[in-house]
């Protein structure tokens, strides 16, 4: 019997901290699962300056993700922030690097959810949901979403979907996560690292 716990991968962009703390409650989500462990990863911001480079080791928080990490992941929780009701480029900028990843099939079949963080209410939340989605469909994973057996989705009036988790940080970043955010993004760390449990089972 293997007793070596599942790791998911929760892996963001977040310029202002408001798509980091949801990274924080997913990960919380996820290691309220026995058996699963959260691992937080970022990307790197892309300079309009191509001479320009980050340091190999970001000023704070989540270290960057590296391919291995999507290798050694039984499920990923990807997060960014919504640019023009899409994700960031520095988010798209590290999937368009995983070719090698999607030839060999190393996520098809893992589960995956989505979430986001606006400076409007109306600032493009779930279609930048949605277009994260693409490159996890393309790599074959499972997305899974947040059922309307959550009652914060009936109740929010800050953010959260049925196709996410998502926050309203306000132009000024300055927005704290609601209570119905908060409860809504633990769920879906949950409901990622209970479906790669039963996944894992069924292999």
């Amino acid at each position: 019997m293997n007793t070596t716990n599942l790791t998911l991968l929760v892996l963001y962009y977040s310029r202002h901290g408001s798509t980091r703390k949801l990274a924080e409650f997913i990960a919380q989500g996820i290691e309220s699962v026995p058996g699963c462990d959260a691992r937080l990863r970022t990307v790197p911001s892309v300079s309009p300056t191509t001479e320009a480079s980050e340091s190999d080791i970001p000023a704070s928080g989540a270290p960057y993700v590296e391919l291995s990490d999507i290798k050694e992941c039984a499920g990923i929780a990807l997060g960014s922030p919504t640019r023009f009701g899409n994700m960031a480029s520095a988010m798209k900028y590290f999937w368009d690097g995983t070719a090698a990843d999607w030839l060999s099939g190393t996520l098809s079949g893992k589960p995956a959810c989505v979430f986001t963080s606006t400076g409007s209410l109306h600032g493009g939340q779930e279609s930048t949901l949605l277009s994260m989605m693409l490159p996890l469909l393309h790599h074959g994973m499972l997305i899974t979403g947040l059922p309307y057996s959550e009652a914060e989705l009936m109740t929010t009036s800050t953010g959260g979907s049925p196709y996410g988790a998502t926050h309203w940080s306000g132009l000024d970043g300055k927005n704290t996560i609601s209570e119905d955010s908060r409860r809504l993004a633990i769920a879906l760390g949950r409901r990622l690292a209970e479906t790669a449990i039963k996944l894992n089972a069924s292999s």
